[in-house]
Order: structure tokens, then C-alpha cells, then sequence
């Protein structure tokens, strides 16, 4: 099985461009990043659809938060919100063109179908062939799971 982090953010793009965190000028800080990441994400899903390799190939988009659905005061951006946030997966068995779970109709916290990023690890773990209740670390004088006492496959969402 092979691995691959692609990273985007910080100043690894070049130039100082800087990231993601939009919490003062979203508009001006998505406007730059949204084409460095938006062609190559395209680009790569072309080109492993085409080669047939997307069937085998799991592709995970995800941060560690969301944005909260307000500007910040005194800002142009909004601050982190871990309650409601969007995650995508595409191909290695996950079902195309759908979606799983709504946050209110503010956008503010997930309120239907509500996971767990144990579930998403559970999730991951179960499609490239791991059963996450057996794989455990060894971390401070004890066992660990990944998904810890938690986690459970997100089978709604698995074509």
C-alpha cells in the first residue's frame, strides 16, 4: 500500500502566499489560493479516473475544522468551527456524487447524520483494508487505538 500527503498551505506554495486560515480577509486570501489548489485537485482526479486507477485509489480532502458561518468582529474572516465542517472523499469505494450529513440552517453545528472524525479514521482504516478496533499503538504505558473507543465505518457513504 502506498501513501501520499499532499499538503497546501503555509508558504510550501512559494512566493509567501501564506494559508488557509481565513480569519482576517477571506475573500483576498481564498481569491489567491483557491486556483493553486482547484487545477491540480481536478488534475489529479482526471488523471487517475482515466488511468483506471480511481476505483483503487482512496482520495481524502479534509482539514482538522471548519469556518464558523459569521465574520469575525473587526475582520473579514471567520474563526475556526469544529462543530459543522465539510470533509471529501472520492473514489476506492466511496459512492460518487453524494453527500452524508447537514449542519442547521445557520451552518453553525452538524445535526443530521453527525460523525465523528473517529468515524472518518474508522472510515479510511475499513477502505484501504484495516479493521480499526484491531490496530492499536503503544503510547504512554498503554494501548491505543487510532479511533480510540470510538469510531465507527461510515457505511452510508461506501458505494
Amino acid at each position: 500500500m502506498r501513501f501520499v500527503q499532499l499538503f497546501n498551505g503555509a508558504d510550501a506554495m512559494g512566493e509567501g502566499v501564506g494559508n488557509w486560515d481565513g480569519h482576517k480577509t477571506l475573500v483576498k486570501q481564498y481569491s489567491v489560493h483557491r486556483p493553486i489548489l482547484d487545477q491540480p485537485v481536478a488534475a489529479l482526479l482526471t488523471d487517475l479516473k482515466s488511468r483506471g486507477l480511481l476505483s483503487e485509489t482512496l482520495v481524502v480532502f479534509v482539514t482538522e475544522f471548519g469556518r464558523m458561518p459569521t465574520f469575525q468582529k473587526g475582520a473579514s474572516g471567520r474563526d475556526h468551527n469544529p462543530s459543522g465542517f465539510t470533509v471529501w472523499l472520492a473514489g476506492a469505494g466511496i459512492k460518487k456524487a453524494f453527500h452524508h450529513g447537514e449542519t442547521d440552517e445557520f451552518g453553525y453545528k452538524a445535526v443530521k447524520d453527525v460523525t465523528s472524525i473517529y468515524d472518518l479514521h474508522a472510515t479510511i482504516l475499513h477502505l484501504i483494508g484495516l479493521d480499526h478496533t484491531r490496530l492499536s499503538f503503544y503510547n504512554n504505558g498503554i494501548e491505543r487505538r487510532l479511533t480510540d473507543v470510538h469510531g465507527h465505518v461510515i457505511t452510508p457513504i461506501l458505494s
